[in-house]
């Protein structure tokens, strides 16, 4: 075995695959083949006569303990039956369904998920009688699993859900709290947060069933270790911490990817788990495998302003590399021409590119609608991860509804999307009725509503129970008006779609409509707003092209029709660009990946640097930007725009002062169309002077 493994593995990975027995931390760079390790290293412990129920590997994603699993089996040939692996909260739901008698529930609990718990909350607030204005239900969500895993005390519940209400005291908070939890056990449910914390007091509280889970698992794994929370870190502490014997217990993970702290994730696990295992092997794995020098070499320069890190170099055999381009574009619709004339130029050449050999990583999920726009008109298919396609939003999706009926009455599933939206008092009984005429007659919705219509014009009008029964045909008739009126303005002659479907817009009081939606929360409807205006400003942009000679309503809607299909067999299996934001495209890998919007207030947020830690948060979003960078494989591309579009305005734009940490030399800058051709020196002065703007903390 050993000899086969010295085949597969370099020095140090096959350190680690051996290194079975006693803490191990293993420091897993960039690409540097972590998930072989693990696989690699339960085969061998399985080979090596430790028997399945022994060992316990906890990762983060379903699909990551899927994938871990299969790849065991391929290389045992095994069938696992008693293997664990799991992520952290499947563990903790399997060991709730053997001990949560003891805490007083049922085996048969539930689980509730988001909108059971929103639901239950506000149960406890009608019962408590605290507030007495609209609350964020997710921001007190966020309090209250805060409060349960240990990340907050009700001392600082009024600084950190605010936004939950400012007219709650701390004390009302905690009075909602406490009904919640009392609720949830009269149920018989546990949330999410749950499924840790109630092990962990299962542990703490009953010695006897924690030593019978130590019994049984008595080697430990721990995946992506630095994405672990406080209170994960405890329930791992408590299995493998066993007095008087050697902790056989592996943790695998990398402080430099740490860039979720805003869900609860503590990097500094890491340091915790050095002093708590004081005994400990640590290994460096840091061979990548999957870039240039090139791009590594920027990823380390980079990386080595954080200071709160373990020291390491990623190294490639891939020596060399092509340049990284920085492009600065003059605002983001150039920048998207920028990335498309890329995408399209790659396509070209002869290299045996295909689609999905490219990835658009994007810092928030708002910066894709200029993109996707161009994406769009270039004809290249994409696919959006990590957040949601523009085109996808529900008010986009709204408007897109009203055209298609304005464009084809007949289009039953669009029609029921916009009867009722915004709410004009056709309610679910009118729209069943309606239905049933149409099933009835074997026609369209549309069609069953011209001949409710057309009877109600009769002196003998009447609504038998035969056919159906509505209160009143007014707001039918009256929606079947707008939709003809619309259709003579958007499908007569002349320009000016744009104007129309603004007008449009205003007409059916979709403004009044998001704001009632949201609570009157206006940030949220400005926001969902100015999406319907960018759509309309597109639209605009469109028709104005002067290449473009149907500017008619069937053109625009035959062309975004492209983005909402659902095509498996796009473009003879080239497979489709993904555009992601970086937090999503954590453990993905491209041949060529472009970073858009490398801006000061985008990279690094201005979001994220408005808490009390502003240098370790900088530090967070410098590992984001190395996340980035470390995705791509042979080519990396960066734009930062001189100015861009924020809701009605548009901004001048200062490069993020990351750029000025990548070594001058493996860049190639190319400006935008408004910017003069800079010289080498020019660059290196640029470079200097935003390094003196932004100094690390």
């Amino acid at each position: 075995m050993r000899h086969g493994l010295e085949h597969e593995l370099n020095p140090p990975q096959l350190e680690a695959v051996l290194s079975t027995e006693g803490p191990v931390l293993i420091i897993a760079g960039a690409g540097s083949g972590k998930t072989r390790v693990i696989t690699y290293r339960i085969a061998r412990m399985l080979e090596t006569g430790i028997p399945q129920h022994a060992i316990l590997a906890l990762t983060f994603t379903n699909k990551a303990a899927r994938e871990m699993e299969n790849r065991v089996k391929e290389l045992t040939g095994k069938k696992l039956r008693s293997l664990t692996v799991s992520t952290f909260h499947a563990f903790g739901v399997r060991i709730l369904r053997e001990e949560i008698g003891t805490l007083g529930y049922r085996k048969n609990f539930s689980i509730y998920d988001e909108t059971d718990k929103t639901e239950l909350v506000k149960e406890c607030l009608r019962e408590t009688r605290a507030g007495n204005a609209a609350v964020n239900f997710y921001a007190l969500g966020q309090l209250f699993s805060g409060i349960k895993t240990g990340r907050f005390t009700w001392a600082d519940a009024p600084g950190i859900a605010g936004t939950a209400g400012a007219f709650f005291e701390a004390a009302e908070y905690e009075k909602v709290y406490n009904e919640y939890q009392r609720s949830l056990k009269i149920y018989n449910a546990v949330d999410f947060d749950d499924l840790l914390v109630l092990p962990i007091e299962l542990f703490e509280k009953h010695p006897g069933i924690l030593e019978k889970y130590r019994r049984r698992y008595r080697y430990i794994m721990v995946d992506e270790f630095q994405d672990t929370s406080l209170i994960q870190y405890r329930l791992m502490k408590l299995l493998a911490l066993r007095p008087g014997e050697t902790a056989n217990v592996c943790v695998v993970g990398d402080d430099d990817q740490s860039i979720y702290s805003w869900r609860g994730a503590n990097y500094e696990n890491l340091l915790l788990f050095e002093k708590d295992f004081p005994r400990l092997k640590e290994i460096k794995l840091e061979q990548n495998y999957r870039s240039t020098t090139t791009i590594l070499e920027a990823a380390n320069g980079l990386i080595s302003h954080n200071k709160s890190r373990k020291e390491k170099k990623l190294w490639s055999g891939n020596s060399g590399g092509k340049p990284i381009e920085l492009y600065y574009p003059s605002n983001e619709t150039e920048e998207a021409e920028f990335i498309a004339a890329r995408i399209g130029e790659h396509m070209m050449r002869d290299d045996g590119r295909k689609y999905d050999d490219f990835g658009i990583l994007l810092r928030t999920n708002s910066m894709t609608r200029q993109i996707e726009e161009v994406l769009l008109e270039s004809n290249i298919p994409y696919r959006v991860s990590g957040g949601q396609s523009f085109f996808q939003r529900k008010e986009i999706k709204d408007i897109i509804s009203y055209l298609k009926i304005i464009a084809n009455g007949y289009d039953d599933v669009n029609l029921l999307r916009i009867i009722n939206t915004p709410r004009r008092g056709i309610g679910k009984a009118a729209i069943s009725a309606i239905g049933e005429l149409a099933g009835k007659a074997g026609t369209s919705l549309w069609d069953a509503m011209g001949r409710i219509r057309a009877r109600s014009v009769s002196d003998n009008f009447t609504l038998d129970s035969a056919d159906f029964e509505i209160k009143t045909g007014a707001e039918i008739f009256a929606f079947m008006d707008l939709i003809e009126t619309y259709r003579e303005k958007l499908l007569g002659s002349g320009k000016g779609l744009a104007e129309k479907v603004r007008a449009l817009v205003d007409e059916i009081n979709y403004w009044p409509y998001l704001v009632s939606e949201h609570g009157k929360n206006e940030k949220i409807a400005k926001w969902k707003y100015a999406n319907i205006e960018y759509f309309i400003q597109a639209i605009e942009n469109w028709e104005n092209d002067p290449d473009n000679f149907d500017t008619g309503l069937y053109a625009w809607l035959n062309r975004i029709s492209l983005i909402t299909r659902d095509d498996g067999n796009d473009d003879a299996g080239k497979g489709k660009v993904n555009v992601t934001t970086i937090h999503a495209a954590k453990g993905l890998e491209f041949p060529v990946v472009f970073i858009a919007g490398a801006e000061d207030g985008i990279i690094p947020h201005t979001r994220s640097m408005e808490g009390e830690d502003p240098a370790g948060s900088l530090e967070e979003e410098r590992r984001l930007f190395y996340v980035a960078i470390t995705r791509a494989r042979d080519k990396l591309y960066i734009t930062s725009c001189q100015k861009r579009r924020r809701l009605q305005e548009t901004a001048e734009c200062v490069p993020s002062p990351f750029l000025a940490e990548i070594p001058p030399r493996l860049i190639e800058t190319r400006d935008g169309k408004e910017r003069a051709e800079s010289s080498t020196d020019d660059t290196d002065a640029f470079f200097a002077k935003i390094r003196t703007v932004f100094q690390t903390p």
